[in-house]
């Protein structure tokens, strides 16, 4: 199995025999039902989509809130219907983790692009501007590109090799060790 859509819960920790203390993010992925299989012959790749938190009054053409598209091999057999819980994860150890990151709003140079300040002392009156923009007559504008204030955050993150360090089947929670993008109650995508 490729993957598993789940919900944040939060953040905890783990405490080692040794005493190290490891910060965890708990995922809640209650079992995600195989909604389409795409084949070879039809769609030419093998792959399921999986549906994610049922909808109290389901259309003709939507029954879950979230649904995702994962590529499975060709030995891989699934049937319509199907469960797939995070049992999948038990013998993995890195995973690739996709989220949407917390939404900032209008933000300046200083937070969005890591700007330094200007002097901070009476009578300077450039502390948090972004300073020259623009070069002369010649090209006469501002280049594309240019890092200015702007909306930050609610985009798309993908972080690769983050380890399992939790795994509770009976609750359907899996831990993953270190901060993962979004906010709680967001939906995380596990890869394999």
């Amino acid at each position: 199995m490729s993957g598993i859509i789940g919900k944040k819960i939060g953040m905890t920790r783990l405490i080692q025999d040794d005493g190290r203390v490891i910060p965890i993010t708990v995922i809640h992925c209650e079992p995600n039902e195989v909604t389409q299989i795409k084949t070879v012959e039809k769609d030419g790749y093998p792959a399921i989509v999986l549906g994610f938190s049922k909808l109290k009054k389901p259309t003709k053409t939507k029954k879950f809130a979230h649904s995702k598209e994962f590529r499975i091999t060709a030995e891989e057999t699934f049937a319509k219907g199907d469960s797939v819980t995070c049992e999948s994860l038990k013998d993995t150890k890195e995973v690739i983790v996709v989220g949407v990151s917390k939404g900032k709003g209008f933000q300046g140079v200083i937070k969005r692009h890591n700007f330094a300040c200007g002097p901070m002392s009476h009578g300077s009156h450039h502390h948090r501007e972004p300073g020259s923009i623009g070069a002369r007559a010649k090209p006469g504008r501002v280049e594309k590109g240019k890092k200015l204030p702007g909306r930050m955050g609610t985009d798309q993150v993908t972080l690769h090799k983050v380890k399992v360090a939790y795994l509770d089947i009976e609750k359907n929670l899996v831990g993953l060790k270190g901060a993962v993008p979004g906010s709680k109650g967001g939906i995380i995508i596990i890869r394999k």
